[in-house]
């Protein structure tokens, strides 16, 4: 003959087993994808350092940004929503890659207007050559 539990202890161990699984959830963090993380690090450039991806920076602000970019991505927001979080804190400067529009038009268009300027210098300089004489070698006194 096989002794069954009392109709409360069924109760209490389906609650204990919730609320085993619910403490078991809540204290470990959404396990995030690292290389998804670090190719998201990469395509942010360093506020401070500017030449540097927020990866590969070690700025105080930079190490902040990286944390707060993990909390967010284990807190289940999408890379779009971490991006636009970013970019309305630091302009579309912390992309590589802003988006096309007329506020930044310079971001996209000044490099192609450095080199126009400085093919413009050496033309001009070149020509400046061009159409001056040559000078003239002084002969050696006797």
């Amino acid at each position: 003959m096989t002794r069954r539990p009392p109709p409360g202890a069924r109760l209490a161990l389906l609650l204990a087993w919730l609320l085993a699984s619910a403490v078991a959830r809540a204290a470990a963090p959404a396990a995030i994808d690292e290389a998804r993380l670090l190719a998201f690090n990469q395509a942010l450039r360093c506020v401070v350092c500017q030449n540097e991806s927020l990866a590969d920076s070690s700025a105080p602000l930079a190490l902040d940004l990286k944390r707060e970019i993990r909390s967010r991505f284990e807190a289940g927001q999408s890379e779009a929503e971490v991006q636009a979080f970013l970019v309305a804190r630091y302009g579309d400067f912390v992309t590589y890659r802003p988006p096309w529009r007329p506020a930044t038009a310079l971001l996209w268009g000044g490099p192609l207007l450095f080199v126009a300027a400085g093919a413009l210098v050496i033309r001009r300089h070149t020509r400046r050559a061009a159409g001056a004489p040559a000078p003239v070698a002084e002969e050696p006194a006797p």
